[in-house]
């Protein structure tokens, strides 16, 4: 197999489990070298750290212990990550909580455990990525990439999900104001934006009213998985082009 992403640093947040989990191994297997960035090496779908599979398959994944709602943590994080391999070319925004009520039934503390992960820890992500890419050379077309999980719920409404709803719909518009700005640097800001996904996390996920909902949406006959935004986000990194909005 081709390795078409050999030699390239990359950050996943929230890498341990469900799509980011997926998306590990897929640039793992294209030869990067991926830097999971989670609170805990557990997967929600249970199974063995996701690091120690790679190695297995003959990748490479190391893990580094991260809140992404804390800027010390992303900001060292990054900073170990340039030290041990010399660069940052990808940065793929994935970590997400979500409350799943709708706004009446939205406590506070609800709101910001959202925001401070799926927000606020994408900002603090991004910003320290920007940081580190522009003062780095160009590699190829570009001096690194930053690919964000958005979702079809940051375009239209998240039924009885509000805070998670906002959150994806900051993130969507987060993608728009980093590609406008930083374009003229040669630093890409594109975003995947995924229906209905089958990650093995159970609750409010597999709930039986919900993957009615899901399926009445969903053209294609099967519901989406881990692997299917995997291959999206490896198209995003491989063809490169920066989406204008």
């Amino acid at each position: 197999m081709t390795q078409r992403l050999c030699g390239r640093v990359a950050i996943v947040t929230g890498g341990s489990s469900g799509i980011g989990r997926a998306i590990t191994r897929k640039f793992a297997s294209h030869g990067a070298i991926v830097v999971v960035a989670d609170i805990t090496t557990d997967a929600i779908e249970g199974g063995r750290p996701v690091c120690d599979i790679v190695t297995e398959e003959g990748g490479k994944a190391v893990f580094f212990r991260t809140d992404v709602s804390i800027a010390r943590d992303v900001d060292a994080m990054v900073a170990e990550t340039v030290s041990r391999f010399g660069r940052l070319d990808i940065l793929v925004n994935n970590a997400v909580l979500r409350a799943g009520k709708p706004l009446a039934e939205t406590e506070e503390a609800d709101w910001d455990r959202v925001m401070d992960v799926s927000l606020k820890g994408a900002y603090l992500c991004a910003r320290a990525a920007v940081l580190q890419m522009l003062k780095q050379d160009v590699v190829g077309e570009a001096r690194g990439r930053l690919i964000h999980i958005s979702s079809q719920h940051g375009h239209m409404s998240a039924p009885e999900d509000f805070a998670y709803g906002v959150s994806k719909a900051g993130v969507a518009y987060m993608t728009r104001q980093i590609a406008a700005d930083y374009a003229k640097d040669l630093i890409v800001s594109n975003a995947v934006a995924p229906g209905k996904i089958l990650t093995g996390k159970g609750g409010r996920a597999v709930d039986p009213r919900w993957i009615e909902y899901s399926e009445g949406r969903a053209p294609w006959p099967r519901l989406g998985t881990p692997e299917d935004v995997a291959n999206a986000k490896e198209l995003t990194v491989i063809t490169g082009k920066q989406k204008a909005f």
